[in-house]
């Protein structure tokens, strides 16, 4: 006699809580991640195989353009921006920066202004600021050491600051040896060096 066969029935998976779970996993991903702001000016750096990754947090940062322009990022914290702001107008006897002005601080990318023309800067509208183009850089030589000073001043707020220094491939190393030297003479000697990753053959 023949073997009776059973009837196979097909299985439906309910792929609902898995499409839920993607676009939850999607969501988070989107609102946590932290997008790379573009360079004031277009920095090439130099390549290296160092692996070592920056520090995340409390990280202020100088970029030097292939023409030895030095530009200045403070950390993102607000409060501490203002801080920092509201310092450095008393050491360079600047009138009181008022609320807009100060608001305007707490949104900048980077400084590329001396002290003279930072309130003038700050006045700009938002639009005028982030396509400001032509910026005289922050003055950094043996007579002029504001980018010094903003570093200094930054570390008075929080002592906690760390530096990291992006140069381009271009920039000529007298301009870098001023910024090394003023950094020594604050006694400031630790900080990142910005490389690219050289590509392994």
């Amino acid at each position: 006699m023949a073997r009776v066969k059973p009837k196979r029935h097909g299985v439906v998976t309910d792929m609902t809580a898995m499409c839920d779970v993607a676009f939850l996993l999607l969501t988070f991903f989107i609102l946590t991640t932290q997008f790379k702001k573009p360079d004031v000016e277009q920095i090439k750096p130099p390549s290296s195989i160092s692996e070592k990754l920056l520090p995340d947090a409390s990280l202020m940062s100088v970029s030097v353009s292939p023409k030895g322009t030095f530009y200045f990022q403070p950390v993102e914290n607000g409060t501490e921006r203002i801080q920092l702001l509201e310092s450095m107008g008393q050491k360079y006897n600047l009138p009181p920066f008022t609320d807009a002005e100060k608001v305007a601080f707490t949104k900048v990318q980077a400084i590329g202004v001396p002290m003279t023309q930072l309130k003038s800067y700050l006045d700009l509208p938002e639009d005028e600021r982030k396509n400001f183009k032509g910026a005289p850089g922050v003055p950094m030589d043996s007579t002029n050491k504001q980018l010094v000073d903003w570093i200094k001043a930054s570390l008075a707020v929080n002592p906690q600051y760390k530096l990291a220094i992006k140069g381009d491939v271009n920039t000529q190393y007298p301009k870098v040896k001023s910024l090394f030297e003023g950094l020594r003479d604050i006694d400031f000697l630790k900080f990142w060096l910005i490389t690219s990753q050289e590509k392994s053959e």
